[in-house]
């Protein structure tokens, strides 16, 4: 890559884009950011004005703190082992404060376009923005862009035949379970939103249902004293497969099987789809406040619209449903001949460098057994390297694309919601790996 490159546009200032803000400063670029919201933190800004959030009001984080934590700006010690998205946003704008990152940032501002300028792998980058409530648009040119505006703000929508006459929402849009007293509900999905939406509306509802494809694997936060994740990382070089037999072995013992509160069980080996954390599903189940349901057939069109018919035969009516059916992965601010991963597979080594265009970067595009900004953390650090031409992919990047498609981390169900994942430690390691490699030669060290 040419030594001239100086200007770095960075779309999207959460977790991941604030890494790559620090990261790319710190090799001597100069950095624009552009964020939608008041402030950094993204996901995580439960009360932003934007909407863009899809964390809830008792929301917590479902990775320990022990695994979350940015290597370059630990957790504060008071924190507890799993911190509320209101100390998790408290985090991210002391990152940004104590690194100096805001006045590289402008906030309240929508990227409207990104194009490049020519077909050339070091292209250069036009970027179209404008003041969120409207305005003058600006239009500026980068010579290298960053990609870090998340993949949790595009509901994903079920389709079943008939019309249901009550509210049906997304996750998205769940934000406190008050208006759904005395309601009947149904909650649709088996991932964490779904598990912590379900548990939280049986706080005030009158009737709590949860509908599942299939049976999932229900982790708790903590086991043999232990938060999870932690535990899990002790397994060392143990083969994936005893893994996995052994812990499902475990929970099944120290928990409880999915049919002793009611659920379908697991069709699957753990690791085969993305991890369910919650250790209440199961207890409120087993208290008779949420009841186990399979997936919907139809909606009937009886009860006024409010009937639903499962797949086992079984009816019930509900005045609303809580749709956590995941996101699509989008970039609208891309032509889809630019950019198009929503079908998927996504073609990106490490989940961060393209075939097209070497100075175009994706951060935090990938989904984790985990969590993902201190990998993203790792990935901002690789791409700054590879701008000022410190790192360079020991093989042409579609070779490197092909053969990190046919070999992923791990052989999930094929479905949406695995398209992007990754297996925290052993992704973070690809990354010290390639970091060191080129760093290692000049007698340094990553930080």
């Amino acid at each position: 890559m040419p030594q001239t490159i100086q200007t770095v546009a960075v779309i999207g200032c959460g977790p991941s884009g604030i890494a790559a803000v620090k990261s790319f400063i710190d090799a001597g670029f100069r950095v624009q950011g552009f964020e939608l919201a008041q402030g950094v933190g993204g996901n995580w800004r439960f009360n932003d004005p934007t909407g863009h959030s899809s964390v809830f009001e008792t929301t917590h984080i479902i990775s320990s703190k022990y695994t979350s934590q940015f290597e370059d700006f630990p957790f504060p010690a008071d924190y507890p082992d799993y911190p509320s998205h209101v100390q998790l946003k408290n985090y991210f704008e002391a990152y940004a404060a104590h690194f100096g990152l805001t006045p590289h940032i402008r906030f309240n501002t929508r990227v409207l376009h990104c194009e490049p300028l020519d077909d050339t792998p070091d292209s250069r980058w036009r970027v179209t923005s404008a003041p969120r409530d409207g305005g003058v648009q600006a239009v500026e040119e980068f010579d290298a862009l960053v990609v870090s505006n998340g993949h949790h703000h595009k509901p994903r929508m079920p389709s079943y035949p008939g019309n249901f006459s009550g509210q049906l929402i997304h996750s998205h849009d769940f934000k406190t379970a008050a208006p759904f007293k005395g309601q009947r509900v149904l909650v649709i999905g088996g991932g964490n939103s779904a598990c912590d939406c379900a548990v939280e509306t049986s706080r005030v509802a009158a009737q709590v249902d949860i509908s599942w494809r299939r049976g999932y694997w229900l982790v708790p936060k903590f086991l043999l004293g232990q938060p999870i994740d932690k535990l899990a990382g002790s397994g060392g070089l143990m083969p994936r497969k005893l893994q996995a037999k052994l812990f499902g072995w475990l929970l099944n013992r120290l928990q409880g099987t999915n049919a002793a509160a009611g659920f379908a069980p697991p069709d699957h080996a753990i690791g085969e789809t993305h991890p369910t954390v919650n250790s209440e599903l199961y207890y409120f189940a087993r208290h008779g406040k949420v009841k186990p349901r399979p997936d919907i057939e139809r909606f009937t069109g009886e009860d006024g619209g409010k009937q639903v018919k499962f797949k086992d035969g079984s009816v019930a009516s509900f005045d609303s449903i809580i749709a956590c059916t995941g996101y699509h992965i989008t970039h609208p601010f891309f032509d889809k001949t630019v950019v198009d991963f929503e079908q998927g597979p996504t073609p990106l080594y490490l989940k961060m460098f393209g075939a097209r265009w070497q100075s175009l970067y994706f951060v935090g595009l990938f989904q984790p057994l985990g969590c993902i900004w201190p990998g993203a953390e790792l990935q901002s650090k690789l791409a700054a390297k590879h701008l000022n031409g410190q790192w360079q992919p020991s093989r042409p990047i579609a070779d490197l694309i092909a053969q990190e498609l046919a070999h992923p981390d791990l052989h999930q169900l094929n479905s949406p919601r695995h398209t992007i994942t990754v297996d925290d430690p052993a992704f973070r390691r690809r990354l010290r790996v390639e970091l060191e490699r080129e760093l290692g030669r000049q007698g340094q060290s990553v930080a």
